[in-house]
């Protein structure tokens, strides 16, 4: 089977963007021409001045399978995903019960692999029930398909535990991921601290629990050589110990979710619980700090940290309400709010939300080059719509871009050349 997609404005996150044409063949681009004769193929797609990037791979993806499958399965996940151009989800380990076990791991592979459309790969556990007292086995979970190692949400507290989980991580050459927030001080708040909180009488977690978690964090990597993520960070006191984390030479690397890039602390106005997110809105002065850190390559991955929660969680008091956003169909729409501001260039969006973290897990997607899968998205970056989130294909539909003003529409999505994208 082979493809040419024709009149494309091809956006390669290696070699910038360009105008021309794609052929692919048996599930991987083969061709990549500015000018010239076009090659015969068996189907032709007109792109239509449209953009043609590379599929997106989103790291941190909670599916809630096993365990709360109401909220979200492996088919809606990938239908979801599908829709939004995410050609590669990476799958979170906060289920119920927990990833940390091979058999576990097996079942959501083999679940994954049965009901999803789009390419999942699950992350497992760093310590046994996310407990953080004793570390999972981690040589097993990667052999049977982890490609990262996380806690989630539940920073380990005992530093004993981390550092050798982390040592032994290291000589596996697995990655660990992170949540860079001190716990004692994050403990039970809902909001940044600051006079927004103060007002609405809500309890507030001070932006120095991210620094403090993140250099803790670095000191044990300068310790034990860990390959280590940290999930988002989203403050600006924490960019200065990162960038010399980097500088110092250290395999770190760091996320953001688009929520936090887009959004903040006063979009939770009159206590929105689909506002309520961990960590919680910043401030604008840290929303744009971060923007600036994505643009700059500080902050290397771009994320939609998809959390699905049913209605019931969510209509709840602020306080109450389940944390968290689904995000696999509004990512790109949300990004484009990045580029429609000057904030990031397209080739520079898609570093972020698909070579970057391609690179991180040793994949070969998230390029327009010959030999890259053709994991591909279709869309128009300009193309405006208001998000009605009853349309959503997510099972949960907590997003806080219900009603918004967003551009940028998915025309299509293809993994390894096949359509995976439903008719509307």
């Amino acid at each position: 089977m082979s493809i040419l997609f024709i009149n494309a404005r091809l956006i390669d996150p290696e070699a910038g963007e360009k105008r021309g044409a794609l052929l692919v063949e048996n599930g991987r681009i083969t061709a990549v021409i500015e000018s010239g004769d076009l090659p015969q193929a068996a189907e032709v797609i007109d792109c239509r001045g449209q953009c043609l990037a590379p599929g997106i791979v989103d790291l941190g993806v909670k599916v809630s399978e096993p365990g709360e499958r109401h909220k979200e399965s492996f088919a809606s996940a990938g239908r979801a995903a599908a829709a939004g151009g995410v050609t590669t989800i990476v799958t979170r380990p906060d289920t119920t019960p927990a990833i940390d076990t091979p058999e576990t791991l097996e079942f959501v592979v083999r679940r994954a692999r049965e009901d999803s459309p789009v390419r999942v790969l699950p992350m497992a556990a760093l310590t046994k029930g996310r407990d953080g007292r004793e570390m999972t086995e981690i040589g097993f979970l990667k052999d049977a398909g982890a490609v990262a190692f996380t806690d989630c949400d539940r920073v380990v507290t005992d530093t004993k535990v981390f550092s050798r989980a982390l040592a032994y991580a290291r000589s596996l050459d697995a990655l660990v991921m992170a949540h860079v927030q001190e716990p004692g001080l994050s403990r039970g708040a809902v909001v940044t601290s600051g006079k927004f909180a103060s007002l609405r009488g809500l309890p507030g977690v001070s932006p120095m629990a991210e620094r403090m978690a993140l250099d803790r964090d670095i000191a044990l990597l300068e310790m034990t050589g860990a390959r280590y993520h940290a999930d988002q960070i989203t403050t600006a006191r924490a960019l200065p110990a990162l960038e010399r984390a980097k500088r110092n030479g250290l395999d770190i690397t760091a996320g953001v979710s688009v929520h936090h890039l887009t959004l903040n602390e006063l979009d939770v106005a009159d206590y929105r619980s689909f506002f309520k997110l961990k960590p919680p809105l910043r401030s604008e002065e840290d929303r744009q700090a971060v923007g600036e850190a994505l643009a700059s390559g500080l902050i290397d991955i771009l994320c939609s940290m998809h959390t699905p929660q049913d209605e019931e969680s969510k209509r709840l008091p602020f306080e109450e309400a389940a944390s968290g956003a689904v995000g696999l169909e509004t990512l790109l729409p949300a990004s484009m709010r990045l580029v429609h501001g000057g904030v990031i260039d397209l080739p520079g969006l898609f570093r972020a939300l698909s070579l970057n973290p391609s690179k991180r897990l040793g994949l070969e997607t998230g390029r327009l080059a010959a030999g890259a899968p053709a994991d591909l998205v279709w869309f128009d970056p300009d193309a405006p719509f208001v998000l009605d989130r009853a349309t959503l294909k997510s099972k949960s539909r907590n997003t806080p871009f219900d009603g918004a003003q967003l551009e940028g529409k998915v025309l299509g999505t293809w993994v390894a050349g096949r359509s995976v994208t439903e008719s509307r």
